[in-house]
């Protein structure tokens, strides 16, 4: 049995120097019995409902300084202050960029907050709980020894879920991803749908979904953060006039940019970097556009659309393997050669006329 300091006194008859209840109703009466039924009645439960205020009190400052420190995370910059210095077309990309990281911001801050919530009602009711054990008279040593060897053992026997759970805090943190950025872990491609201390849950783009522990993600590379960019190599043939090449892909994706339906799509004004490649079939000519995240690949759709449609209209071949059928004459050797006479003199004759 856990000996209790309050029964102890009360059969010592004596009060210890910290219980003021039972030196004071001991300095009133005279009596010991009575001074510590007193403690053991009025004392020790006021002094543990003080201790349960003290946690509630200190958990709710806490998550108040946690609330604040997400509002502020939440706000971020002013897309005031960024585009006090800005005008025209920069600053209607900045404001729908800062517009469509609000939600990932909001998400991050609130996802954080959690976590911190979490940490710090932890802590506070394990730090309370043991005050109030020891309070009550309760031995805490064998119960600190006892946790420290079971967090001991745990750790041996969970190192992957510890592991998985650091990984995790540290990703939320550091915010290598979010829902619904593009990501591509290795192994798996997709969208991320929710991401926990554990595991993260993404979906590929034929639906299937993958559930990856945090432990086990070595890189992650995100397509879908901050900014993006469609490169395009664009091939045509080797007659083709690539000062004229480089001049309508300039003009095709210049007219992208300008278009209405992909303002705060395309970020900045696009570029043709020039020749890429001699390849077997064709010249490569590279164009890159600077996209909204996440944007890419519909921007990269609609430029190949155009680009198809202008080389029509400027008559510029797009280059496509072609292919030479022999057919082997099955005659004797003496027909065929007197079959290719024939149409050799013909020939002769048609070109003399």
């Amino acid at each position: 049995m856990v000996p209790l300091v309050s029964l102890s006194s009360l059969i010592k008859g004596r009060c210890d120097e910290s219980e003021q209840v039972c030196n004071w109703v001991k300095e009133q009466t005279g009596s010991n019995k009575l001074a510590n039924t007193a403690d053991l009645l009025i004392g020790k439960p006021m002094a543990v409902l003080g201790l349960i205020v003290f946690g509630f009190v200190l958990r709710w400052v806490l998550h108040r300084v946690v609330d604040r420190i997400v509002s502020r995370a939440e706000d971020g910059v002013l897309p005031d202050q960024m585009n006090r210095f800005r005008r025209g077309r920069a600053a209607r990309v900045e404001a729908a960029h800062e517009a469509r990281n609000a939600t990932r911001r909001v998400q991050r801050a609130k996802t954080m907050g959690s976590l911190l919530k979490s940490i710090i009602t932890g802590l506070v009711l394990a730090i309370v709980g043991t005050m109030v054990l020891s309070e009550i008279g309760v031995n805490i040593a064998p119960i600190i020894a006892s946790a420290g060897i079971v967090g001991l053992a745990v750790g041996f026997g969970a190192q992957s879920l510890v592991t998985d759970f650091l990984s995790g805090v540290f990703m939320i943190f550091e915010d290598q991803y979010g829902v619904g950025d593009e990501i591509d872990l290795g192994e798996a491609i997709g969208t991320v749908e929710a991401v926990s201390l554990r595991v993260t849950r993404l979906r590929d783009i034929n639906g299937t979904v993958w559930y990856v522990r945090n432990g086990e993600i070595a890189r992650v590379g995100n397509m879908s953060q901050n900014w993006a960019r469609t490169v395009l190599d664009v091939s045509v043939s080797y007659d083709s006039d690539l000062v004229k090449v480089s001049r309508v892909l300039q003009d095709v994706a210049h007219d992208l940019w300008d278009d209405e339906d992909f303002k705060g799509k395309v970020l900045e004004e696009p570029s043709v970097w020039g020749v890429q490649d001699l390849g077997a079939d064709g010249i490569a000519v590279r164009v890159a556009l600077k996209t909204a995240p996440g944007l890419q690949w519909g921007v990269a759709r609609e430029m190949r659309q155009r680009i198809k449609a202008r080389f029509d209209i400027e008559g510029i071949e797009i280059p496509f393997p072609q292919r030479v059928v022999w057919h082997r004459d099955e005659r004797s050797g003496d027909e065929a050669g007197d079959r290719a006479a024939e149409d050799a003199a013909g020939t002769n004759g048609m070109m003399g006329r």
